[in-house]
């Protein structure tokens, strides 16, 4: 249900009652919101905040409920009315059904004078679907049949409930097969063993560490080894003490290797002859850390001693991406304002994504001044520190972000760029602190923000109602987005000088490729208004050269008139050159046949434009008389249209087609003269 659907749930039992019983209009809520703040601000001080953005918050509310209000209120009558009628059949036979006809009123039942327990039920299947189609909390339900002396049949709603929370748990369990995991049996079997949890103390650093193997888990059981037989099932791998970062908070677990030492003696057979496992990818379950992955070569069992090797790149482009990801966070409310809480994140060696509160898309500028305040911070080379601290303590921190309504632990850790830790809890209310990044955390991060090396914003999208996304880059790939966003930019300053006729083309292959390459957000948004400036040119010059065009065609089709008046030629066939344009060619035949209303025209237009698909237009027109005499456009144009490779056809009186063969242009108009003649003269 989500963060605010209790709130959500209050706004609309007061919007459906101020449609339904007031007649109220969509907004009347968030009207209210400045009387509420001038009778009540002065004790809820943090309503005067920022009265403007509650009311646009609950007006969005009312507008997106009002959007279904309507159709719900419709369905729930119909389900009242299916109630009513199936409690009158249950009881028609019975005593009750007597007093049951004595209330009836025009063919219905006011069941609010009804005064037995038993009363119609409105079954819990309807109040589901009014649930979930029409975003009607069960309790707004509850109400409006209680308004209607009747009851909800809330044993079936919640069946109906569940059945959809499995439904959805069994999606996300789809997504999350093929995972191995530590169920709390396994945990179990593991506390009785006697095998402690994991020490992840070291996972701060990727320092290679001596580590002993607890335990080997299959995925259903505990083995004793495991060796390289080509199998490729992941089993998982518990140490007494591990420098492998497992997935937590938002941040993905470590990939690395276990090497068995050559020494060890394991307590089942020698090992000397050693053995490797591949970790791809470490989780924590209930204090134990299991490193999953694959015996890379030879064997690793129960008591081996190993040396535990973190993959530091890979660590490095998750530590950039997570300190990038605070700097991001205090990016969002320096910008955005107060109210931008985390509402989810994920940090992997890719790209980073965090999830925030915000009502509608981020501005184009907002989002070009927070990665420029992201970068800036990568510049000045900041310290990142992190410490323990006293968890009441800590949480008077001025400008401090956590996420709201999670768990820390009692000391919690603080991390903190740009200032130490002890300076924060030696003088939490300082205003200075509201310009760095401080966050409950518990992930890895660089050492400085110069480690981040770059940053850029790629994405910004909704995910649910108040939620945004956004996605970024830093380290390498980060600065490949901005030179590829460089390439593309100066293609776009090229482009600028190309001819007009050129320009088109070239915006359209611009477009595919932004569309298609991985570069900053605001970057995208700046070349897009650079190019639709471009392209509003080309549409201006394509627009006189039609004109232009246009002018040349009449002109062209008066001088084939006057020829044609002067002759007295009862079949005019010609080539009007105006390319692809069938408006031209058409407009050039209505000129020609207005100025020779007694010929039969045919008009020819040769385009050559793209050499790889060249074609030819052809129009005739044909007046009453020739069409009398026997000739008709249709047959006339598919004659010409054959000598090109093409087809073509229409009414007597006007016709059009065309083929692709240019060459045989000048036959196809002797055939078409020849063929015309010679029907008008049988």
């Amino acid at each position: 249900e989500g963060r605010g659907y209790v709130l959500r749930r209050i706004l609309r039992r007061a919007v459906r009652y101020g449609h339904q019983m007031l007649g109220a209009k969509t907004g009347f809520l968030s009207r209210l919101v400045a009387v509420v703040v001038s009778t009540m601000g002065e004790f809820f001080p943090e309503l005067k905040k920022d009265p403007r953005r509650v009311a646009q918050v609950i007006l969005e509310e009312e507008e997106s409920f009002g959007k279904t209000l309507d159709r719900g209120i419709r369905l729930f009558d119909e389900a009242a009315g299916r109630a009513g009628a199936a409690f009158v059949r249950a009881i028609d036979a019975t005593p009750l059904g007597a007093e049951a006809a004595k209330l009836a009123h025009t063919g219905t039942i006011d069941w609010r004078r009804w005064n037995h327990p038993r009363r119609p039920v409105i079954s819990g299947e309807d109040a589901f679907q009014l649930y979930d189609t029409y975003g009607f909390p069960v309790d707004l339900t509850n109400l409006m049949a209680s308004e209607r002396g009747m009851d909800v049949n809330m044993p079936a709603f919640e069946r109906c409930m569940e059945e959809a929370r499995e439904k959805s748990r069994a999606g996300s369990s789809a997504k999350e097969s093929g995972r191995l995991t530590l169920d709390a049996e396994a945990i179990a079997r593991l506390k009785a063993l006697r095998i402690n949890p994991t020490d992840d103390s070291h996972k701060f650093h990727a320092r290679d560490i001596r580590a002993s193997v607890k335990a080997i888990w299959n995925g259903s059981n505990f083995d004793e080894h495991a060796e390289s037989s080509g199998k490729i099932d992941l089993i998982g791998v518990i140490l007494d003490k591990t420098n492998h970062y497992p997935e937590m908070g938002g941040q993905v677990g470590d990939h690395g290797r276990l090497l068995v030492t050559r020494e060890t003696r394991s307590s089942v057979s020698d090992s000397a002859h050693g053995g490797e496992f591949v970790v791809e990818d470490t989780l924590a379950f209930g204090g134990y850390v299991l490193h999953v992955g694959r015996v890379h070569r030879g064997e690793i069992r129960v008591g081996d001693d190993v040396t535990a090797h973190v993959a530091g790149a890979r660590r490095k482009s998750v530590q950039a991406n997570h300190t990038a990801t605070h700097l991001l966070n205090w990016g969002l409310r320096d910008v955005l304002g107060e109210h931008v809480e985390q509402k989810g994140s994920l940090v992997d060696d890719q790209r980073l994504r965090f999830d925030f509160s915000n009502n509608g898309p981020v501005e184009p500028a907002h989002l070009a001044s927070i990665e420029s305040k992201v970068r800036e911070k990568i510049d000045e080379d900041l310290t990142v520190y992190a410490d323990l601290a006293p968890l009441e303590q800590a949480k008077q921190i001025h400008a401090l972000r956590a996420v709201f309504g999670e768990a820390y632990p009692d000391p919690v850790r603080v991390v903190s760029i740009g200032q130490p830790v002890p300076d924060l809890l030696a003088n939490p209310a300082n205003g200075a602190w509201r310009d760095i990044s401080v966050e409950f955390c518990g992930g890895t991060h660089v050492a400085t923000t110069r480690d981040i090396a770059s940053f850029a914003l790629i994405s910004e999208t909704g995910i649910a109602k108040g939620v945004r996304r956004v996605e970024a880059l830093s380290g390498v790939a980060a600065v490949a987005a901005i030179r590829a966003a460089d390439a593309l930019s100066e293609r776009v300053r090229a482009a600028a000088a190309l001819p007009d006729d050129r320009l088109a083309e070239e915006i359209a292959d611009i477009n595919g490729q932004i569309e298609q390459m991985t570069i900053p957000l605001p970057r995208k948004n700046d070349l897009k208004e650079r190019l639709a400036t471009l392209l509003e040119r080309a549409k201006g010059a394509a627009k006189a050269a039609a004109k232009a065009k246009a002018a040349e065609a009449q002109q062209q089709a008066r001088q084939i008139a006057e020829s044609a008046a002067t002759s007295l030629d009862r079949v005019v066939v010609a080539v009007l050159d105006v390319g692809a344009d069938r408006n031209a060619l058409q407009a050039g035949l209505q000129t020609v046949r207005d100025r020779v209303p007694a010929a039969a025209v045919m008009l020819f237009s040769p385009d050559e434009l793209d050499p790889a698909s060249p074609k030819v237009s052809i129009v005739a027109g044909v007046p009453r008389g020739a069409i009398d005499a026997g000739l008709k456009a249709g047959d006339w144009v598919r004659e010409a249209a054959g000598v090109v490779g093409g087809k073509g056809g229409g009414k007597p009186d006007a016709a059009q087609g065309g083929g692709t063969d240019v060459a045989k242009m000048r036959e196809a108009i002797a055939h078409a003269r020849t063929w015309a003649m010679r029907v008008l003269t049988k």
